[in-house]
Parts: C-alpha cells; structure tokens; sequence
C-alpha cells in the first residue's frame, strides 16, 4: 500500500438524525421528515466529502426507548446497512460503524465489515463499544446489563478474535490459476482456533483480508477499562472533552496506558466538537440561541438523569446543580460524566443553564462565531498535542454541516491545516496510518 503525505488535522461527522441538538427537528427547516429516507443519509455524506472529511460516522442504540410522543428515531437504519447504501452514493469518504461488543458475533461481523471494505476499496473503520443500557440487553436475551469490568472483559476478547477474523488470509492467496487448477492456495489458509472464556471460533473467515489490511478500529470509551481497550487495539478513539485541560488529561491516560504495555503507537484523538458559525459572532450566538429555546426541557432533564444515573427530573431549573458523586464513585459510563463535572467546576451553572451546555451534543467542546475564531480554538488544540482532529456534531443537519464545510473549511485550508482534495483513497491513507 503507497504511504500519502500527513494530513496535519483530521475530521469526521458523526450524523445523528437531524441535528445533536435536541431541538433541531423542531426548526421550520429541519430534515425530520426525512430521517427514515436513504437518500437524506446519501446526501450528508456527499456534503461530507465536498469537505473533504476523513469519514461519516454512525453511532447506534439498539433498543428504541419510545417512551414520549417526542422520541427521535436517529438509528432507523443499521449502520452497516446505511453505510453501503452511503457508499455507493460517494468515492473517496471514510465509513465508520459502530458495534457492540456485547450483543455481536464476531464472526458475523468481521464478514460484513470486510465485505463492505472490499466493496468500496478500503473506506471502512468500526467503533468497538459495550453498550449502555439494560434496555438493549433484553433485545438480546439478557434481563439487564452485564456490569461495567465484565462488558470490558467480553470487549477485550472480542477485539482479540476480531484481529484474528480480519487478518485470516490475504487475496494473495486466492490464485484462479486456470492452468494449474488452483483457485486457492490452501496451504496458508487455516484455521486459527480461537478459544477464551467468551468465543470459540475456528476460523478462518470466509472474506478475505481488506484492500487498507484491516478496517481502522475506533474506541470510544473513556473509563480505565476503555482506555486500556484502545491502547491495545485502537487506531485512533473518539473523546469526550469540555476543555482542554480535560483533552490534555485524556492525551495523558493514552500516552501512558500505551508505555504500560511497551507501544510506541502514537492513537489519534478526535474529540467530539460542536459549532454553530457564522460572519459574525452575534449572528452564530443566535443560531444558538435560537434551539436554546425551543429545547424541550422535559427531554433535557431525563438525558441528563442517564448522564449522572440518577433522577434529576426534580431538580429546581434556577438553582445550583445538587452536590454530584466524584468521578472515582460513578459506576456508569465515566466520560461523559467527567465532561458534566468539569462544565459544573468552570462556570457554576444553575441546572437550566447546565442543560445549555449539554444539549447539543452532551458538552463536547462548543466554539460560537466566525471561522476565524473557531479555527483558532481548534488550532490551539492541535498545535497543543491534545487533539489530532476531530469528530463533528453538528447542532442541525444538514445546515450546520452546509455552515462548516462553507465557512470552517476554507479557512482550516488558508492555514494549511487541512486537505485541498483527497490524497488517497482507503481510510488509512486519509488518517495517515501505516
């Protein structure tokens, strides 16, 4: 495979729906007639590789908790499904699904994540995750969750056989040797035979291995277990950060947890960024300004309630946040938490204006105004060591997305910060991996 130039600053979209803000949909223009329709999808991503981003990215849920008039059904698709469909829409953008851990047959998976690799020439990379909710479980046969160290348990396996899947044989070794009768060479295709506490398989999988080596494997989580996950595994994580002192320290954890283990690697961090831009710093605060008020409080407090574990539904809307555990106590996931205590350590907020900062996105970083200052902010992380990109969320789609390739975009490349076209074509090539 050719090695490309190093792109400085990478960027995905993590496409939700109609927006990460929890009141997009309820805009005079949003897209949620739309969310149930492929083309939409098609469309977002050919925007997304208008703007020459790394890839479009899928998270899932697999339950569907429709337990208001007002639930948004963002994951109508499954990600895989929607990314082949994606896939023939564009031709250069990266493709990135999430999968759990805890519900999925790494034999089933590998397969499709190498099949849709082959298709499209490389483009592929899967988010390992161990889910969230017992609400999942009981789609899968279980009456609840497993806990917290056992779904990382069962995760660090499940990376272990995938590895073994992805890599079972090459097309070096399909001949189609007419003359010599030999379709494969069958001597360097065996079984592997997998066996741990939570798979057995034989192998080797039926598709062979991908035309970037393997699909790029993403993590997402941020708890001790999760950073431990991605520095065996992982090529490159999403984050969850705030501000930058809690960028710097997740840079850390990474950095360390791979001298634990003796990798030189160096993990590409993308933390979640969310942008509301415009030619003037007045008028993108009122972009803002504009879904703050139309969010749905009801919906807030109980997305809040999942962030903390616990029920905020009663908590006074103009008081200070009530006293929350320390980190070191929260058995849910840690990340995210960690974002919601270090938004009420900077600026005290009342429970109102907390729920401000969370709902578009669930307080990742959030710049507000004109290209010039965003680029700034997201240079400043860059150039400090704590981000090698990041993961796009935008509030609405697709005119937050139309806002950032029109306005952000440009100015990343005046800088020389970003790609002026596609030096590549598989996933690895766009993130500079070997």
């Amino acid at each position: 495979m050719s090695k490309v130039a190093h792109t400085p600053l990478h960027i995905g979209v993590l496409l939700y729906g109609c927006g990460h803000h929890q009141a997009a949909w309820l805009m005079e223009d949003s897209s949620i007639e739309r969310v149930g329709d492929i083309t939409y999808y098609q469309e977002l991503a050919q925007l997304s590789e208008k703007g020459l981003l790394d890839a479009v990215f899928f998270a899932d849920n697999q339950s569907f908790p429709a337990t208001t008039d007002r639930t948004m059904p963002a994951f109508w698709f499954d990600p895989i499904v929607n990314l082949t469909a994606i896939s023939q829409a564009t031709t250069h953008i990266g493709l990135v699904s999430t999968i759990s851990s805890t519900f999925s047959n790494p034999y089933t998976v590998a397969r499709q994540l190498l099949s849709l690799d082959h298709i499209t020439g490389g483009r592929v990379g899967w988010n390992l995750v161990t889910s969230m909710t017992d609400l999942e479980a009981q789609n899968h046969s279980m009456t609840h969750l497993p806990d917290h160290a056992s779904r990382y348990a069962k995760a660090a396996a499940f990376a272990d056989v995938m590895d073994e899947l992805l890599t079972s044989w090459s097309t070096d070794q399909f001949l189609a040797d007419r003359t010599s009768k030999r379709i494969l060479d069958s001597e360097h295709i065996t079984p592997f035979d997998y066996k741990d506490d939570y798979f057995q398989v034989k192998g080797p999988l039926s598709t062979p291995q991908s035309p970037q080596h393997k699909p790029v494997a993403m993590q997402a989580g941020a708890s001790k277990q999760g950073v431990a996950l991605a520095a065996k595994h992982a090529d490159a994580v999403y984050a969850v950060a705030w501000n930058m002192e809690q960028a710097r320290s997740f840079r850390e954890r990474i950095d360390t947890a791979l001298r634990d283990i003796g990798d030189t690697r160096h993990i590409q961090i993308f933390p979640g960024l969310v942008t509301y831009v415009a030619d003037t710093y007045e008028a993108a605060l009122e972009k803002k300004a504009k879904l703050d008020a139309a969010l749905p409080i009801e919906d807030a407090l109980k997305q809040l309630s999942f962030f903390v574990q616990q029920d905020c539904t009663k908590w006074a809307l103009d008081e200070p946040v009530p006293e929350l555990p320390p980190l070191s106590e929260f058995t849910g996931p840690s990340g995210r938490y960690e974002t919601i205590l270090n938004i009420i350590q900077d600026k005290q907020p009342t429970v109102r204006e907390l729920l401000g900062y969370l709902n578009a996105g669930g307080g990742h970083l959030t710049l507000i105004g004109t290209p010039e200052m965003i680029v700034d902010e997201m240079e400043a992380w860059f150039n400090a060591g704590v981000a090698d990109g990041f993961n796009l969320m935008p509030p609405t789609l697709p005119h937050s997305l139309e806002d950032f390739v029109t306005y952000v975009v440009p100015e990343l490349q005046k800088r020389g910060l970003y790609r002026t076209h596609y030096t590549g074509q598989t996933f690895r090539e766009h993130l500079g991996l070997s």
